[in-house]
């Protein structure tokens, strides 16, 4: 089992950093042994720990875990609901699929893999749409029974009718892409709603592309690997950290001065990996990087099943909300053991985060890119410091992509631990 520290006995704890990059911690308190660390990660979501089990498997070094959360796993995080035995994701619906298929080996080395294939629906006008756009979406949205190459043609045909214009906004990208009637339908209000501003107003190079799949296929991911963790996200992340070489201290800010891991006392000297916001690291001296954030409002029902899917989109502008998430049906194959007279729903917004917020979503913009550049200008000039993460590197990583990235950069750890 993973081994967690108490905040207040590593608050207490007299610290003595070492010149080879390691620190010795002395507990105050009776029962909990001084301990050296070879390594300091800040951050105990995917990459923190993936890159901490590696050090500890591949090197048999020491490495302390510190977050300021009350829960491993990051993002991912995940508890089961007291009343209902519903597995709750924390911080909004996450699914594990890839490509990648080291990363899927080592994955199962912790967890095993439910057979779950994520599928969306949305709401328009009233109507329940089968998501991504495909075969089923366009017939049922013209009340139409195209063929494949008929479908084509005329999405094709709607599309034309703006191909001679080079899009300003995202408005004009949309129906240049897939036409007018379907993107105003499925996409032009929802993403609106994410960022809180109007198609109109949004540049057109937020969207790219918009896949339409002229099949009746609505399987939302075509990754090789698909699933969710059997026992649970919570479960996976504990198993990653079961080594007695780990320890993991939560609640606790390394930017807390009472910290005495903390920057102040430990940046530059300590072997440190560093996965929060890289802004935060540096006091926001270069500016605040800019991200989007989500907001929940929590709906139990007296129902067995509420949307009939796990996650069910709203389409139009008139509904708050960007989307809802029935978390019971994530997991079909828990059926016997939770609550079947309950469901547990989060309803989902999306806006601009402030500072103290959850960051979600980092905005690409130019303004942001300088000044990510000045941050990383920083790094550089920090001895025994790596920052990394979906904070760290002002990324938007899916989960696969995390672990790639973080096994990635154990790489590059262990061999310096080995010298």
């Amino acid at each position: 089992m993973a081994r967690f520290i108490d905040k207040n006995d590593l608050k207490s704890a007299d610290v003595t950093v070492n010149g080879d990059g390691s620190f010795t911690v002395r507990y105050a308190c009776e029962g909990v042994p001084t301990q050296r660390y070879d390594y300091l990660i800040v951050g105990a979501g995917l990459f923190g720990l993936t890159v901490a089990q590696q050090i500890t498997e591949r090197c048999g070094k020491n490495v302390l875990i510190i977050d300021r959360r009350s829960r491993i796993g990051g993002n991912a995080a995940s508890h089961f609901d007291e009343e209902t035995g519903i597995e709750i994701h924390e911080y909004g619906a996450h699914l594990f699929h890839t490509n990648i298929e080291r990363v899927w080996e080592y994955a199962n080395r912790f967890t095993k893999f439910t057979d779950y294939t994520h599928r969306v629906h949305a709401t328009h006008g009233g109507e329940v749409y089968p998501l991504p756009i495909n075969l089923g979406t366009i017939n049922q949205f013209f009340h139409a029974h195209y063929t494949p190459a008929e479908a084509k043609a005329e999405i094709e045909r709607q599309a034309g009718e703006y191909a001679d214009i080079e899009p300003k906004n995202l408005d004009e990208q949309g129906k240049k892409l897939i036409g007018k009637p379907l993107f105003d339908a499925f996409i032009r209000d929802y993403t609106s709603k994410q960022w809180q501003t109007d198609a109109t107003e949004l540049p057109a190079d937020i969207i790219t592309r918009l896949p339409v799949r002229f099949n009746y296929d609505n399987r939302y991911f075509t990754a090789a690997h698909e699933g969710l963790p059997k026992d649970g996200y919570d479960q996976w992340f504990r198993n990653m950290s079961a080594s007695p070489n780990i320890a993991i201290c939560l609640d606790i800010d390394y930017q807390d001065d009472e910290n005495p891991v903390c920057a102040g006392k430990t940046l530059g000297l300590v072997n440190t990996l560093y996965t929060g916001p890289i802004d935060r690291l540096f006091d926001y001296s270069h500016g605040e990087l800019g991200w989007r954030t989500v907001d929940f409002d929590e709906v139990r029902y007296d129902e067995k099943d509420h949307f009939g899917c796990p996650v069910m989109n709203f389409s139009d502008k008139d509904v708050k909300y960007t989307r809802g998430i029935e978390f019971k049906n994530f997991n079909p194959e828990r059926s016997d053991v939770i609550e079947k007279e309950k469901t547990v729903v989060w309803y989902e917004r999306s806006r601009f985060a402030e500072r103290g917020d959850e960051p979600y979503y980092p905005i690409n913009s130019e303004t942001n890119a300088a000044i990510l550049e000045k941050y990383k200008d920083d790094v550089a000039g920090i001895d025994r410091l790596t920052v990394g993460g979906r904070l760290g590197d002002y990324k938007y990583f899916d989960m696969d992509r995390t672990l790639d990235a973080a096994l990635n950069a154990a790489d590059s750890i262990v061999e310096n631990l080995r010298g």
